[in-house]
């Protein structure tokens, strides 16, 4: 159980000690380095900016109308800005000397995640299965009002 504690009960119980700042042992601080890369080769990152772009693109054209050339830009310029940030954002300052993967790196040494070390290709499912399963709803979607 917790119990209420006033001021007087806490300073006569507590020991207060004085560090005075000559007695503070200085400490050399490592710069800190920063690693801005996602781990994650550049084609990558492409393909899944270009999975959600083909997703905009089939319901855009398979819903064509044009009231709909607005909420399509939209959706462009959303999925360019979510995409865009995160990739400015690995160049900002400090710049560091850390670089994203080569396709080739990617493929021999797969990447580190919270779950484990992934393969190559079990990282590339694991990135691309929701865009993809997504661009596959979208043609469905599409299909289906073009058949009814």
């Amino acid at each position: 159980m917790a119990e209420q504690l006033t001021r007087p009960q806490i300073a006569e119980k507590a020991r207060i000690h004085e560090l005075l700042p000559q007695v503070l042992p200085q400490v050399e601080r490592a710069p800190h380095v920063t690693d801005r890369t996602f781990e994650m080769p550049r084609a990558m990152y492409a393909a899944t900016v270009g999975l959600y772009l083909a997703i905009i693109a089939v319901l855009g054209l398979g819903f064509a109308n044009p009231e709909m050339a607005i909420p399509v830009a939209i959706f462009a310029i959303f999925i360019f800005a979510g995409f865009g940030v995160p990739a400015l954002w690995t160049r900002i300052a400090p710049q560091t000397g850390s670089k994203a993967l080569t396709m080739g790196q990617f493929r021999l040494h797969g990447i580190n995640t919270l779950t484990g070390r992934l393969t190559a290709t079990q990282a590339g499912i694991q990135m691309l299965i929701l865009p993809v399963l997504i661009l596959f709803w979208a043609i469905v979607t599409v299909t289906i009002a073009a058949l009814v």
